[in-house]
């Protein structure tokens, strides 16, 4: 892509124009790092990273969901792995090999990984001697377009008891904060940043609304309710809600999100529930009740389409695990509310994206 634009001339122009977003600026006195995502068929967003001296780049997903860091390995010869960039350990000079390895399940996959240590850089933020995760067998994500995943979740969840790159970036002093925020764009569109030290104004209306986390352990918040047309539909007695930039959708217990497709009329076809594309515009809103603020997640918003142009719904059902009824707010949602994680007083803010 970087050729194409770059013979094009296209690269120079969009630099100039998007300076700001691509560039370190200030942020109340403070150095605020500003890191271009790719937005991937609103499904996914990723941003470049390098690891390894001389750098190599990865195409990772930043995730509030996890703690670990992880790249494929040469050694991982999975079909999956095979159409990825794979690190290449013997060409860095700053490498470093440990005997312990890994796993991590995630919504969409597996992964099992050995620990190592080298140069991570997220454009100008350097942490050196990084644990991370070479991976070496990988499940479940076969044609996605990215290489890895860099977490950003706290060290409690790390199975590999790595200390979080974010966390060690601000140990070294490369950020001044330890806060850390996304604007994820819409529609395919550019212009999606991940932001490191604090948070550019620019990218929302009004205040933030900052909501204390249930506990300090992973970026989850107390739900007061969901509701559509006046009437609570789930959350009924307060929730869990993970703030989760690693999931596309919104997910919650099956029972409650089969209600859910009941209500906008959605129907079941293969993994999907679908629904006309000509009624998009006329289903209701449901509204997500945090902290006394109403979140509205218009049908527009939690409809996506398909390759075919095929309209679905976002709501996915998971299998309850514990008594506590839990639900994940993806990018679905966060790509209509701007969000900052504190991890200094242990709090997301939320307010409305431009």
């Amino acid at each position: 892509m970087t050729k194409t634009l770059s013979g094009k001339n296209m690269l120079n122009n969009f630099v100039k124009e998007h300076a700001y977003r691509l560039s370190q600026i200030s942020f109340r006195g403070s150095n605020l790092t500003i890191h271009p995502l790719r937005n991937i068929r609103d499904f996914f967003y990723v941003g470049n990273i390098t690891i390894g001296t001389p750098p190599q780049e990865f195409q990772v997903i930043f995730d509030t969901g996890s703690s670990e860091l992880w790249v494929p390995s040469i050694f991982c010869n999975s079909s999956t792995c095979s159409k990825h960039d794979r690190f290449r350990h013997l060409e860095s000079s700053t490498f470093r090999l440990s005997r312990r390895t890994f796993s991590i399940t995630y919504g969409s996959g597996r992964i099992e990984a050995l620990v190592v240590h080298d140069t991570v850089r997220i454009g100008d933020l350097v942490s050196t001697d990084q644990q991370f995760g070479l991976c070496l067998e990988e499940s479940g994500f076969e044609g996605m377009r990215f290489d890895g995943v860099l977490g950003l979740s706290y060290t409690n969840i790390s199975p590999s008891g790595a200390i979080p790159i974010f966390y060690k970036l601000k140990n070294e002093g490369a950020i001044s904060e330890p806060v850390f925020a996304f604007y994820l764009s819409k529609d395919e569109r550019e212009g999606s940043v991940v932001m490191f030290g604090g948070a550019d104004h620019r990218y929302y209306k009004g205040e933030l609304n900052w909501i204390p986390l249930m506990k300090a352990g992973d970026w989850s918040v107390h739900m007061d309710r969901i509701s559509m047309k006046r009437k609570v539909i789930a959350c009924s007695g307060g929730c869990k809600a993970l703030v989760d930039t690693g999931s596309s959708d919104i997910v919650g217990p099956s029972t409650l999100v089969n209600n859910i497709w009941k209500l906008i009329g959605a129907t079941p076809q293969g993994s999907e529930h679908y629904v006309s594309c000509s009624a998009v515009n006329s289903l209701p809103s449901i509204i997500f009740t945090i902290k006394s603020n109403n979140y509205r997640v218009p049908g527009q918003a939690y409809i996506l389409k398909d390759s075919r142009g095929r309209c679905f719904t976002a709501f996915k059902g998971h299998q309850q695990s514990s008594s506590t009824e839990m639900w994940i707010l993806g990018d679905v949602f966060l790509r209509l509310y701007f969000s900052v994680f504190d991890r200094r007083k242990d709090r997301i803010g939320l307010a409305q994206a431009v």
